[in-house]
């Protein structure tokens, strides 16, 4: 029986992290996470290119443009939708979401999902902290090992 899997080196790839400025005391927090992982896991500084958009909304877009430029072998995206009084959280949340997972159905490219969609501030602090739970970090480690997966297939 055979089996595939990706491994976790970033060793000789190229990886773009999109991140959205709005709430950016989070958002910076998730970025340095996920270039902790790609570093860590053998990227060279060089390989990494960092795309600022303005929002959640707006992460989609940027995450296909880098997909399409085929400079990347992998996307790492990040934001942060804070629940607030209004349905805007659900629209926001839904639609980046949904924007991010078509880009890389569509084009192929692995997209790491790093964008908080939480209740209140302190969980976004909670999942944004300079340790094992940084989902930034998460997320570059999924694109590392979803881009060495794919290029076996």
């Amino acid at each position: 029986m055979a089996e595939i899997q990706g491994k976790a080196s970033a060793s000789g790839l190229r990886f773009a992290v999109v991140a959205s400025r709005f709430n950016s005391e989070i958002t910076d927090l998730l970025v340095a996470g996920s270039v902790e992982a790609l570093k860590a896991s053998g990227c060279d500084d060089g390989h990494i290119t960092i795309i600022r958009v303005p929002g959640a909304f707006e992460i989609p877009l940027a995450v296909l443009h880098a997909a399409k430029s085929q400079r990347y072998d992998a996307i790492v995206a990040i934001g942060c939708v804070i629940r607030g009084e209004t349905p805007h959280f659900d629209y926001i949340s839904q639609e980046a979401s949904h924007g991010i997972n078509l880009v890389s159905l569509q084009t192929g490219i692995p997209v790491g999902f790093g964008v908080l969609t939480v209740n209140t501030d302190e969980q976004a602090i909670a999942r944004s902290r300079p340790d094992s739970t940084n989902k930034g970090f998460e997320a570059a480690m999924a694109a590392v090992e979803m881009a060495n997966l794919l290029k076996q297939f």
